[in-house]
């Protein structure tokens, strides 16, 4: 990165630069005009513009100032310099760092040092302690310094920087902008994180290969807006598998007189030959089916997409007599479905007549599609209205019959046509109210086209795609240092709760001038959270601030846990996911988060908790008896596999993930060079043996003290989130009588679990319920810790010191509701932080 002065002028002016060149350059691309060289120099100019300059939209001035010091500089030399001098071995070297630099770095030290000398964290209890009255004056100075730099810095340029759409929101803008529904994410290149989220402004760069994706990203989505042709035909066919070549005569299968059974839950080859969509575009698909040989329903999967392609459509119930279940999804062109049974299997592979397993008997599947509600889709509608559509090259095939009729929408008058258009488009692609000259540069790119034989749709796709890689539509434009206006007020709002553009409603508000009104705020809050699009919070927010999103970036070892499948995954998500609705939509405590009464549970989930009574996969709340280890977060299967790895767990790594995500206090990264510390499968040496010796590591044991204790309270879950009194073993121990699918498993019964330990603060715990008991002796903090997850997800910028003071009142208000999480996100809505850029 290059690290540069830039003031705000410069900024404005680079702005002004990268809209206009972007603008020529689109248009450039698109037009093949006929001076080539010259498209090829400027795309270069332009190209290197961005890749060299641009990161300077992101830098902040940087002025120091000295001041008196001399008091701290007293204080580090008497009681930290042995530790922390510049001979030291300490990492930190306090000599070096100066109070006034203004660097995140720079910052981002001096408070974690303020938080150790807050807590009496440091100097280290067996060194020379600084007097009460010492340790108030430095932390007095220290908190000056950071609050008088951060006030100054929001006042001059704002929280947060300028900052772009990361690919989620792209995509979800695109779709809602023109109610159409296309995957271009995967598109783009994969965002930067910072402050545990994507949709940080500081994080968010940008890149000639990321210009180059969203040029093709706009091809897409409108070829998917735009239809001329002619409305396909919607059929509805049944389909039997006892037709079907692959399957039909496999002595796997089970011919019986109304279908096909199924026993194999592995590998199955069913895929509905007989049935191809002919295009893109959502199917109804109905399945009829029934347990066979069972006295309990049989759960089954159905798949759409074509061979190792493939998507989850969904998952039923097959009861015991003839039941049906419907799913509508989207399949491309080509593809077809496959259902296949779940929980069971075949104890001989073409020996199905003589299994005595439960199976699943597939009766018919009968799909319908593509589902078409009106024609032209309203897509097309809200690009063109209701502008002609003709065949553009009749005259070519009266010439040449061979030629397919190209339908066009066609113009009698260009220039009023695409002026109307633009104006009605331009302000929902910028969200924002427009100008005549907003308009302008884009209708001359139409016209411009127009005048080098472009068609007039053609030439509309032209300016579109210049409009759509602007930087109106791809960037948060916000006045620096001072409170958002009404349309960026509906941006934050809307991409806080929907991760996408404000609706017709926000949108009228915002032109109101009336959406800073206090109450007209909270109800558009309440209207937006009842809103389904709301679910997009849950994903989002819930996936990356509870690591929900890196639920398949290990799969755990089959040889260890052979009960671990895709169901039991999915299950897992959704867990996660409607526990934190349930909080939400009944606005229940925040510190549920640590420990509740309740669960939402399916069938699958709860057989892997040992919870019974709970049938059919559909989830519910389920009442937890007090007895029970389960309840809150850290006990959710999601939350422990995405802490552990593939084959084990780490106290370390869940140890570090409570203190970020539930508790707020995060830890410095390991020694560059320390080995990590690899837990023993074979089961000759316990995890908290390896630790003890890891901890004689002096640089280690500080971070050690703090992280272990909190990891091994966690330490009876599994992989899986399974409950576990010994470890498993594929080396030492005694052999498993656990049986799975009618065999008995390979891996051992290891060592014993020790999940007992004691706090760097001094509170001891013997297990998980103890150890939820000493976390809600200290409820702020954890309620503090969701606050300021809230509001660095709501506003793109991690906390700054000057947000304490607003984050004390948002804590206090909401005590007065039971710290309701719904009560929470209106205050952090009404905050001064969410009002101001």
């Amino acid at each position: 990165m290059f690290s540069f002065g830039v003031n705000q002028v410069t900024c404005r002016s680079m702005v002004t630069a990268f809209a206009g060149c972007g603008i020529l350059i689109v248009a450039k691309h698109l037009i093949h005009f006929e001076d080539d060289s010259w498209q090829n120099t400027v795309m270069s100019n332009f190209l290197r513009f961005l890749v060299v300059l641009l990161p300077l939209l992101m830098c902040r001035c940087a002025t120091a100032q000295e001041t008196n010091t001399k008091p701290l500089r007293a204080f580090i030399s008497k009681y930290c310099v042995d530790c922390h001098g510049a001979d030291a071995t300490e990492r930190v070297q306090l000599q070096q760092l100066n109070l006034e630099a203004t660097s995140d770095l720079a910052e981002n030290r001096w408070l974690q040092i303020l938080r150790k000398l807050q807590k009496g964290e440091m100097p280290p209890k067996d060194e020379l302690q600084p007097s009460d009255a010492e340790r108030k004056r430095v932390v007095a100075a220290i908190s000056k310094s950071l609050e008088q730099k951060s006030v100054k810095r929001q006042k001059d340029e704002g929280r947060v920087v300028l900052r772009r759409l990361n690919r989620v929101e792209y995509q979800n803008t695109i779709n809602d902008l023109f109610a159409i529904n296309v995957d271009v994410k995967d598109i783009l290149p994969e965002d930067s994180t910072a402050h545990g989220f994507d949709n940080i402004g500081s994080a968010l760069n940008i890149s000639s290969v990321l210009l180059e994706r969203y040029l093709e990203a706009v091809d897409i989505v409108l070829d998917a807006a735009i239809e001329t042709g002619e409305r396909p035909k919607t059929s509805k066919r049944q389909f039997s598998y006892k037709e079907e070549r692959r399957v039909k005569n496999h002595k796997s299968y089970l011919p019986v007189d109304d279908g096909l059974v199924f026993f194999s839950s592995g590998y199955s080859p069913t895929e509905i030959n007989q049935f191809r969509a002919p295009i893109l575009g959502d199917y109804r698909i109905r399945v009829s089916a029934y347990a066979y040989q069972s006295d309990q329903p049989v759960t089954y999967r159905v798949y759409g997409g074509i061979g190792i392609k493939r998507h989850l459509v969904g998952y039923a119930q097959a009861g015991l007599k003839p039941t049906i279940a419907e799913f509508t999804t989207r399949l491309g062109s080509r593809n077809t479905l496959r259902v296949v049974p779940y929980g069971t299997w075949l104890t001989k592979w073409n020996q199905a007549a003589n299994e005595k397993n439960p199976g699943l008997a597939v009766q018919w599947v009968e799909i319908e599609g593509p589902l078409i509600e009106k024609w032209p889709p309203e897509s097309h509608r809200r690009l063109f209205g209701d502008a002609p559509i003709e065949v553009i090259n009749a005259e070519e095939i009266k010439r040449n019959r061979r030629l397919q009729p190209d339908r066009q929408v066609v113009s009698f008058d260009v220039d009023g046509d695409a002026r109307s258009l633009l104006t009605q488009l331009l302000p929902k692609i910028f969200r924002r109210k427009i100008t005549d000259a907003d308009v302008e540069p884009y209708l001359q790119i139409i016209l411009a086209g127009i005048s080098s034989g472009y068609s007039y749709q053609n030439a509309v796709r032209v300016g579109l795609k210049a409009a759509l890689c602007s930087p109106d539509f791809l960037y948060f434009k916000e006045r620096r240092g001072q409170p958002l206006d009404d349309f960026q007020l509906a941006n934050r709002l809307s991409y806080f709760l929907w991760s996408s553009m404000p609706d017709d409603e926000l949108f009228a508000l915002a032109a109101e001038g009336k959406l800073h009104d206090t109450e007209a705020l909270q109800q558009q809050t309440e209207r937006m959270l009842k809103d389904s699009r709301s679910q997009r919070f849950t994903e989002n927010f819930v996936g990356q601030w509870l690591d929900l999103r890196e639920i398949d970036f290990t799969t755990p070892d089959r040889l260890l846990y052979p009960e671990y499948d895709e169901l039991l995954k999915i299950s897992m998500v959704s867990e996660t996911q409607l526990f934190f609705n349930e909080l939400l939509e009944n606005d229940l405590s925040v510190l549920n988060v640590v420990d509740s009464d309740f669960a939402m549970l399916n069938q699958r989930l709860a057989r892997h908790y040992g919870i019974d009574g709970v049938k059919g996969q559909e989830f519910q709340k389920v009442n937890l008896p007090k007895t029970s280890i389960r309840g809150g977060v850290l006990t959710q299967a999601s939350v422990l596999k995405v802490t552990a790895n593939g084959t084990n767990t780490s106290p370390v790594l869940r140890g570090v993930w409570v203190l970020e995500n539930i508790l707020g206090q995060p830890t410095p990264p390991p020694p560059a060079n320390v080995p990590a510390v690899e837990p023993d499968i074979r089961g000759a040496k316990s995890i908290r043996e390896q630790l003890a010796k890891h901890r004689e590591i002096s640089s280690c044991a500080t971070c050690h003290r703090h992280i272990d204790p909190v990891g091994f309270a966690l330490e009876n879950f599994d992989v899986i989130g399974g409950w576990r009194k010994n470890y498993r073993s594929i080396g030492a121990g005694e052999r498993s009588t656990t049986i799975f699918q009618g065999r008995g498993v390979r891996y051992k019964v290891g060592l014993p679990v020790d999940a007992a330990d004691s706090l760097a603060n001094g509170n001891t715990f013997g297990n998980i319920e103890e150890f939820k008991r000493v976390l809600l002796k200290n409820p702020d903090g954890v309620v503090r810790c969701v606050a300021e997850k809230l509001l660095t997800y709501a506003t793109g910028s991690g906390i700054q010191f000057a947000d304490h003071k607003h984050l004390d009142g948002i804590i206090e208000r909401t005590k007065l509701k039971d710290h309701g999480l719904r009560s929470l996100i209106h205050e952090v809505v009404q905050s001064n932080i969410f009002l101001n850029k």
